[in-house]
């Protein structure tokens, strides 16, 4: 799956676009967005997709006790295992909203920890299999490798081309419902990052999030505006109310994110992996805003969009230089570990839009169970 062509974001005019962003929140009303009413309980359980899951989910429905020996799923391809990507999401949304029903010392329970170690070591072979680790680089040289890398194969047809030219509203609401398994927690997985930094690095991750989670203003946080969106389009915006639909490769995406933000040997990779997410961010949202507009969605639905044009434009200078490139300077050792996170962003993400285009193409739902969002 290629990429539209990008243009190299102009340091000048990055801080000039900051400059409007903020004098724009500067004049504009605390509390003015309508934010809708966030679900008060966790989301349930996923439904077990094999015999991992299965057994996995009836314990966690009881009380913390030893689970003593997992089995491995070890059919097929493990990004496309919805046995283990089911069960490995779980063990993750365990650190970040829960579930209802499942007991919170779940959390560190040591030997769901176990489990998800033998998850995890799965899916990192399945991540070593299909993403190949980028040669490694002298530290002064990771930017520009990055952009190099976040460019490869940008001449081609795109699911944004796609989304902006073709999609119908019925197809449109199916990505944007593969999507809301990231978007309605937005930057969290990322944020695991700021306790493992120092310095610089830590100062640049730190004012990427603080614009993701809306400088402070709930109305302005990414994951709100997302839920406008999905509200515009007829969706429930509760949290994890679509799990069942996605199929393993979206899981996938979002488990890569929460694996390496949930170790700290892995603070390198996930900060590739945000670089690369901003790098290749903004022509895409563009489009998907005006392929919004072009099915009559109205500013509101289409703001979660329009923000991110703007807003991530200055976030590629931030994460490639200042962010990826201090930390590469303190830790020289890590630098390939950076862009290793950041290629396993991008080929999910080609993964991923392969799967929606080849369902599509085939006049299929790109959702589980067949019907539409």
């Amino acid at each position: 799956m290629k990429r539209a062509k990008r243009t190299p974001v102009d340091a000048a005019k990055a801080v000039d676009a900051v400059r409007v962003v903020a004098a724009a929140r500067a004049v504009e009303p605390r509390g003015g967005g309508d934010t809708g009413t966030l679900p008060e309980t966790a989301p349930r359980l996923p439904r077990p997709r094999g015999p991992v899951s299965g057994s996995l989910f009836e314990r966690l429905a009881r009380a913390p006790h030893d689970l003593g020996p997992i089995a491995v799923p070890s059919g097929g391809p493990a990004l496309y295992d919805e046995d283990l990507q089911v069960a490995l999401y779980a063990c993750y949304e365990l650190h970040y909203q829960g579930f209802d029903g499942v007991d919170e010392r779940w959390e560190w329970h040591p030997s769901l920890l176990r489990a998800r170690e033998l998850l995890e070591r799965r899916f990192e072979q399945g991540l070593s299999a299909a993403v190949r680790r980028p040669p490694p680089v002298p530290a002064r040289e990771l930017p520009r490798a990055l952009a190099d890398l976040a460019a490869e194969d940008d001449d081609g047809p795109t699911l944004a081309d796609h989304l902006r030219h073709h999609a119908g509203p019925a197809q449109f609401r199916e990505f944007v419902v593969h999507r809301s398994i990231y978007h309605l927690k937005e930057a969290d997985p990322h944020t695991w990052g700021i306790p493992r930094l120092r310095g610089p690095a830590k100062a640049a991750l730190v004012e990427i999030q603080a614009d993701e989670y809306g400088g402070g203003r709930c109305e302005r946080m990414h994951a709100e505006l997302f839920r406008a969106t999905m509200r515009g389009l007829g969706l429930s915006d509760a949290y994890g109310a679509y799990v069942d639909r996605v199929p393993a490769i979206t899981l996938a995406v979002n488990n890569a994110m929460s694996l390496f933000g949930l170790h700290r040997r892995h603070r390198g990779a996930l900060l590739g992996h945000l670089a690369a997410l901003e790098m290749t961010s903004s022509l895409p949202n563009a489009k998907y805003g005006r392929g919004l507009r072009r099915l009559g969605a109205d500013a509101m639905t289409a703001r979660f969009y329009d923000e991110h044009v703007q807003a991530d434009a200055v976030h590629e200078q931030i994460a490639g230089h200042d962010m990826c490139g201090a930390f590469a300077a303190a830790h020289p050792s890590l630098a390939g570990d950076v862009l290793y996170g950041a290629a396993c962003c991008l080929a999910l993400d080609r993964l991923f839009a392969l799967h929606l285009l080849g369902r599509w193409e085939a006049g299929a739902s790109s959702l589980r169970d067949g019907g539409p969002a």
